[in-house]
């Protein structure tokens, strides 16, 4: 047997071990607090219901009206005269809203244009070079009741903009 295979499967029952023996020798009442804090999970999970039920209804919004479509294809020629395929422009969109839209997105992508090609290639690094800003900023900043998330806003998308920018130089330079 591998040393990775026997450490893997060691690993979590050495943890649940150690985080016994600690409650122990510092007389915390783990069963109870372990109880309090999945109460405190379902209470948080209940109050984010509404935020991910907003997120989930303005995006199938987005998709089902055509808009995305009609954005895309008014873009297009400027897009294409720069270098960048318009075909990636629903995964650059969604991808600070949904992480499962855009990964979505991104295998239709793949599938569509094979893996090794320039769409493939640009897709697979887009999604991993930005983030879920929109969809991160609601539900965590929802969570713990911020309500001024401006900045917050602004650095994310920013940073989502810049590696959508990077994403199409880098994958232009090594696979163009």
């Amino acid at each position: 047997m591998e040393l990775v295979t026997i450490v893997s499967a060691w690993l979590v029952p050495c943890f649940i071990l150690i985080v016994l023996a600690t409650s122990i020798i510092k007389k915390v009442p783990a069963y109870e607090v372990f109880v309090e804090g999945g109460k405190e999970g379902v209470k948080m999970a209940f109050s984010l219901l509404p935020f991910l039920v907003g997120m989930i209804v303005a995006i199938a919004i987005l998709r089902s009206s055509g808009a995305l479509e009609a954005f895309i294809d008014l873009l297009a020629p400027i897009l294409t005269a720069i270098g960048v395929p318009p075909d990636i422009i629903p995964l650059a969109l969604v991808r600070p809203i949904s992480g499962t839209a855009a990964l979505g997105m991104t295998t239709e992508l793949i599938h569509t244009h094979g893996p090794d090609s320039f769409i493939g290639r640009l897709a697979s690094v887009m999604q991993g070079s930005t983030d879920t800003t929109l969809y991160i900023l609601t539900i965590y900043f929802g969570a713990i009741g911020i309500k001024k998330m401006r900045y917050a806003l602004k650095v994310g998308l920013l940073a989502d903009l810049i590696g959508i920018i990077a994403s199409v130089i880098i994958v232009s330079i090594l696979f163009g």
